[in-house]
């Protein structure tokens, strides 16, 4: 059963994590590389408590990070969207995904719908991304969503340690970007 809100891209539905999603999510924990950013390599029983922590959150904040499933095979892409444990330095929207689903644009499409759902149902007025200085690749969807880099910022224990930028940008600079890109897109022919 799915408690809590779904949205729904061309090619993706994020929803509130399920039991169902511990597989996928395993197995993009147990990447070196997908977690050489993220708090390094997790086993299962971790995944589990943290699996767990994703849910609970939406429970007591009422907002947490999705399961995006890729709709066409219903299989488990990745996690992403607001994210703020106690102490964190901003409302976050973040962004992990499987690498099976690297490179196509699926982080990109979810986290859309993922800024879209801040700002227009839980009424965020800004957005930030927490991003190690040399994780090109988030850097690089940061800047592709219209995030800057706004200085050096600290995450609270246990990744109190790990460097990390404060990217981000304010509701009113994603509303009005939106509003642009909609205005550019061609018409659809019905």
């Amino acid at each position: 059963m799915i408690d809590g809100p779904v949205l729904f891209t061309e090619r993706l539905m994020l929803r509130v994590p399920m039991a169902e999603d511990l597989d996928g999510f395993a197995e993009f924990a147990a990447d070196e590389e997908t977690m050489r950013h993220l708090g390094g390599v997790k086993t299962r029983s971790e995944v589990w408590r943290g699996l767990c922590e994703l849910r609970g959150a939406w429970a007591i904040r009422g907002y947490s990070m999705f399961s995006v499933i890729e709709r066409a095979t219903g299989r488990w892409v990745g996690r992403l969207g607001p994210w703020q444990p106690e102490g964190w330095p901003g409302t976050e929207v973040g962004w992990g995904v499987h690498p099976a689903f690297a490179g196509k644009g699926y982080a990109y499409e979810a986290t859309i719908a993922a800024m879209d759902y801040c700002v227009d149902v839980l009424g965020w007025s800004d957005i930030c991304h927490a991003i190690a200085p040399d994780n090109r690749r988030s850097i690089a969807l940061a800047k592709r969503l219209g995030s800057v880099n706004r200085g050096t910022t600290r995450l609270p224990p246990p990744y109190h340690e790990f460097p990390v930028d404060n990217w981000g940008q304010s509701a009113a600079d994603w509303r009005t970007r939106r509003a642009a890109q909609a205005a550019s897109a061609p018409a659809s022919v019905g």
